[in-house]
């Protein structure tokens, strides 16, 4: 979901029919190194534009599609990856075609990453080795089992394949997306979050994002935020559309239709 937020904290949703959106103004511009052209908000609000942040290409879904839903739904740029048996040549053929909107991320997700199989370091060369590659997707380090449809995928950030991905992200000076469900982690969740902090402060100077908000709430995300100047957070999986549609732990931003109080607190001091 993409939405404009008026002084009251009303949000107006539009539907986004890309997968997962996320909007990461900041992390984008650290990418790309420059700012969008901007779109002036209906009620004199600052100007904002909107940027995917974490959209993937699965199979079966034509990418000539992309770009007009983008263009319906108001976002200015995607960073695409690929998933399930979709070839990241598809997405850097795409982006080549597209450099305006357009910007190709490394994909790591699937079993070689979660096994470290052989083929895993083979797969990040490969994408590597073509400039049309601008950004690291997704690291997936927790993920809760989905029912039949996803596996449980626990990988530690100081494991051999999540290392070589933060070797990337360091020397790329590319932001590093870690994919951690914490809620769903029970009794490991400390000592997961305890693992992310020590990289975090050990690299003051990267930006780490946490995607989906990492299923935190927002005590713990004013912790994080306070002690770690270089951590931040993708809103996507946030909303009630999503806390509702499914069973998982998401954290959820709203009250209906308006944000939250104590997370429109969070977003004014920590803009």
């Amino acid at each position: 979901m993409s939405v404009h937020y008026n002084k009251g904290g009303k949000i107006t949703p539009r539907k986004l029919f890309i997968p997962a959106i996320a909007v990461l103004i900041l992390a984008v511009a650290m990418v790309l190194g420059t700012f969008a052209p901007r779109t002036v908000l209906a009620d004199g609000m600052p100007e904002l534009y909107f940027i995917d942040a974490h959209s993937q290409l699965p199979r079966g879904f034509a990418p000539s599609k992309i770009i007009p839903l983008m263009d319906k739904a108001g976002v200015w740029r995607t960073i695409l990856s690929a998933r399930n048996d979709r070839s990241p040549k598809d997405v850097a053929n795409y982006a080549a075609k597209h450099p305006d909107r357009i910007t190709a991320a490394v994909r790591s997700k699937g079993k070689s990453f979660n096994k470290n199989k052989p083929k895993f370091e083979k797969l990040i060369n490969l994408q590597l080795k073509q400039p049309i590659f601008k950004a690291l997707g997704e690291v997936i380090l927790y993920h809760a089992q989905k029912g039949n449809k996803a596996p449980e995928i626990n990988v530690s950030l100081h494991s051999p394949q999540a290392r070589m991905l933060l070797d990337v992200a360091l020397e790329r000076k590319w932001p590093f997306i870690a994919h951690y469900e914490l809620r769903a982690s029970g009794p490991a969740k400390s000592k997961i979050l305890d693992s992310f902090k020590a990289t975090a402060r050990a690299n003051p100077d990267h930006p780490f994002l946490l995607i989906h908000m990492a299923q935190l709430n927002v005590d713990e995300v004013k912790r994080l935020i306070a002690a770690h100047g270089n951590v931040y957070f993708l809103t996507s999986h946030s909303n009630p559309i999503r806390d509702f549609s499914t069973r998982q732990l998401w954290t959820n931003l709203f009250d209906g239709e308006r944000l939250l109080p104590r997370w429109t607190e969070v977003f004014l001091e920590n803009p």
